[in-house]
């Protein structure tokens, strides 16, 4: 007869819970990830290489006459590869004897609070360096349907290539659905296509000029200042790469009397195209509530 522990199967079934909860709370709370580009590398792949073209030029043709010039391609690329980032939980024998699903289930979303918090802020932190770092908007200026219009009319005179999106503070954009209240009701019209509404929706507020605008509440304020940086920006302007999805190992401590448990991820986050967004500037400073 086979030895069993009075671990092994709540050691089994806790880390699927944990490792189940942490994949969803992953992929529903970090809206960053999922507007921007995504790839993902395979088996012995140790970077991706994404190739870009410019425009070219048409020009004005005389009957009979050959065409001499020759346009230029412009190829230019972007090397993309990925670095890991992990959360350690140690969960006592005494623990899982007490196995208790709910305790899991936490576990697993402060692990997936964890990592995709982590991924937001390193997508957040490409912002700033879009359009060579010069923002639109300024300090000391709200967010409204003046400002984000103005933002994607930008993004139309700069040939960036749709979908676009529009990211800032949920005090920022609480601003905007504020200004656009008392025009009326017509900016409710739901997630545009190409995005994952399921995964989004819970950062969706408003759609300006026919893009949607996403809150998110990991945008820090700037220095001393009120404001923050958002974005507007195509999907093609940064990306996600992934070489590993969040996975799991144990390893028995028998000092402590305990399982430890690895989650890691192997990942990266890129600018694609400087050209194809902008930092948003605009006041994130806290709201009246009386």
């Amino acid at each position: 007869m086979a030895t069993q522990t009075a671990t092994t199967g709540n050691l089994a079934s806790a880390q699927n819970i944990i490792v189940a909860e942490c994949r969803f709370t992953g992929e529903h709370n970090d809206p960053c990830h999922n507007l921007v580009s995504s790839f993902t590398l395979g088996k012995g792949e140790k970077q991706i290489t994404v190739p870009k073209v410019g425009q070219m030029t048409a020009e004005a043709l005389t009957d009979g006459t050959a065409i001499t010039s020759a346009a230029d391609i412009g190829l230019t690329t972007v090397d993309l590869t990925c670095s890991e980032v992990g959360v350690r939980v140690v969960l006592t024998d005494k623990l899982t004897r007490q196995f208790n699903e709910n305790i899991f289930r936490i576990l697993g979303r402060q692990t997936g609070d964890a990592i995709s918090r982590y991924v937001d802020k390193a997508i957040i932190a490409l912002f700033s360096a879009l359009n060579g770092g010069a923002a639109l908007g300024a300090d000391n200026s709200s967010c409204g349907l003046q400002q984000v219009s103005g933002c994607v009319a930008w993004m139309m005179s700069a040939k960036a290539p749709r979908p676009y999106f529009f990211v800032h503070h949920p005090n920022a954009i609480a601003n905007l659905c504020m200004n656009a209240a008392g025009v009326g009701t017509s900016y409710y019209a739901g997630i545009q296509s190409g995005f994952p509404e399921e995964k989004l929706r819970d950062f969706w507020k408003i759609q300006v000029s026919g893009v949607n605008c996403y809150q998110d509440g990991n945008i820090d304020k700037i220095s001393t200042f009120d404001s923050g940086y958002g974005v507007v920006a195509s999907r093609e302007a940064m990306c996600y790469i992934e070489s590993l999805a969040p996975t799991v190992e144990r390893q028995r401590q028998a000092a402590l009397r305990a399982w430890e448990i690895i989650h890691v991820t192997d990942y990266g986050v890129f600018e694609l195209d400087d050209s194809y967004g902008a930092p948003a500037q605009y006041e994130i400073g806290t709201l009246l509530t009386a």
